[in-house]
């Protein structure tokens, strides 16, 4: 019996092959995870000042808006005036 221990533990595997390749200090998923939270905070930052830059547009647009408004205003005016 000592004969057949004796043998299987003989025939083990070198332990060069049951190492790890690469050993990681952390794991797939916590980086994908990480990687995934910082693509999306900058999609969210760009996103925020797309939305900035369109507000300023839509303010400036609403004052000209108002500005043309208040010209054709002067203008009706001016023409009722004289009829």
């Amino acid at each position: 019996m000592l004969a057949r221990i004796a043998a299987r533990s003989a025939v083990r595997a070198p332990r060069a092959a049951m190492t790890p390749v690469a050993a990681r200090f952390y794991s797939e998923n916590a980086f994908n995870k990480k990687e995934k939270a910082h693509e999306d905070q900058y999609a969210r930052q760009h996103e925020k000042e797309q939305i900035e830059k369109l507000r300023k547009q839509i303010a400036q647009k609403q004052a000209e808006l108002e500005q043309l408004q208040k010209q054709h205003n002067e203008l009706q005016g001016t023409s009722e005036k004289k009829q």
